[in-house]
């Protein structure tokens, strides 16, 4: 592409194909000025640097000259949208958190969630994981078409964060629906009246953690921000709420993802019936193949800043292709190629890296490979319900999720 060609707008046809236009942008630079299409909140027609590639990716994940400091992007972003309403989702009611920090607010936040996501203090979750995943796939129909991911790859992750925040059950639906409208992109407004109800619930439900703890993250947070006053109250709620979109968000997409490819791949299927151990590498594939995020959040450059011999100017935009990443020829073989096989030692990106690694990747591979195990106990076959090409990916930028996937799952 030459300085004076029209910018690749990533519209609808990069929604459903991002990895067409990768190929199309080519492998002889890793930084290349795109522009977001009209309609898209916020950033419409903001001209962005979406780096591509496994090794710049990787190595701008980990660039302390990347910011992902809120302030820094809200104002950027009210450069295309002075009406703040309409950054509903940079509120720091729900934007304070270590997602959206750089150090040392970053450090000082993750220190405080971190004590919960460690690997034993997620393996102590298993049973309760296995039992909902149970109770799920019981229910799951015998041979008639269901949409996979309304059944079971969303009701998962909802009722296992509900578990981890400490939602009682009798108020779990609202958290339900509330996912439903954060996750649909049918409509900003219900997005925004869905955010607004559940911060208000967490900050409701702060109170009643700070009166009457139970054992659970948000009552463990609670106690930790009262004792050193390690949070404000507004990044304590941010935090939930980070937890809450995180922790559905992710495994919902893995889900479908894995499961889309799965369908595409009956022998994989069988294979990982035939040998269960192929089972922690099969979840890694998922994620590498079709990762849940297909780009990491906005960054901003603090500085002028080179990637890959590609000068970016300080206060730029930057979209970090993990996608890209994790199909990139050099570094994977036959990176289109779905092999449960395939080492599992590759580095896929999917969860990031650096400073900003995912703090809930535990918990999420524990959650797909339960998922994954239970469903491959129970059906002997799996078949797409739907004409591969009426399937529909979810119109965002950050996201790489489906809209529905239609299956039938076989017992005998």
């Amino acid at each position: 592409m030459t300085d004076d060609s029209p910018l690749l707008e990533l519209d609808d046809d990069f929604v459903q194909d991002p990895y067409a236009v990768y190929a199309k942008l080519g492998t002889e630079r890793s930084a290349h000025q795109v522009r977001m299409p009209p309609g898209v909140p916020v950033c419409a027609g903001q001209v962005v640097w979406l780096i591509t590639g496994y090794e710049a990716v990787r190595a701008a994940l980990a660039d302390t000259r990347l910011s992902t400091e809120i302030s820094r992007l809200d104002g950027l972003f009210a450069r295309n949208a002075p009406d703040s309403s309409r950054r509903a989702g940079f509120s720091p009611a729900i934007a304070s958190h270590m997602l959206n920090s750089d150090p040392p607010d970053h450090t000082r936040m993750r220190k405080m969630v971190s004590k919960s996501f460690t690997g034993r203090a997620v393996e102590r979750l298993r049973p309760e994981i296995e039992r909902i995943t149970g109770g799920l796939v019981d229910a799951l129909p015998d041979g008639e078409p269901a949409d996979f991911l309304d059944v079971f790859a969303f009701p998962l992750p909802i009722r296992v964060i509900c578990l981890l925040l400490g939602v009682p059950v009798e108020e779990q639906e609202n958290f339900k629906s509330w996912s439903k409208a954060l996750v649909s992109g049918d409509s900003p407004e219900a997005a925004v009246t869905a955010t607004t109800e559940v911060v208000e619930y967490i900050g409701g439900l702060v109170e009643r953690k700070r009166r009457r703890p139970t054992d659970d993250v948000l009552s463990a947070l609670v106690a930790a921000h009262d004792a050193d006053d390690g949070m404000t109250e507004t990044e304590l709620v941010s935090s939930a709420y980070l937890l809450f979109v995180a922790g559905f968000e992710t495994t919902l997409n893995a889900l479908g993802n894995g499961m889309l490819h799965l369908l595409h791949h009956p022998d994989q299927w069988q294979a990982l019936r035939e040998d269960r151990s192929l089972l922690p590498g099969a979840v890694e594939e998922f994620l590498r193949i079709d990762s849940p995020l297909k780009h990491a959040s906005f960054r901003c450059a603090t500085q002028d800043l080179t990637i890959d011999g590609t000068e970016i100017p300080a206060g730029d935009f930057v979209l970090l292709a993990i996608a890209s990443a994790n199909r990139d020829p050099r570094h994977f073989a036959d990176p289109h190629a779905l092999d449960v096989r395939r080492p599992a030692d590759g580095g896929q990106l999917a969860f990031g890296h650096g400073i900003h690694h995912c703090l809930g990747a535990p918990l999420a591979r524990l959650e797909l490979r339960v998922a994954f195990g239970s469903l491959l106990d129970v059906f002997p076959a799996i078949e797409l319900a739907a004409d591969p090409g009426d399937l529909r990916w979810r119109n965002s930028t950050i996201i790489r999720g489906l809209q529905s996937l239609p299956v039938r799952l076989n017992r005998r």
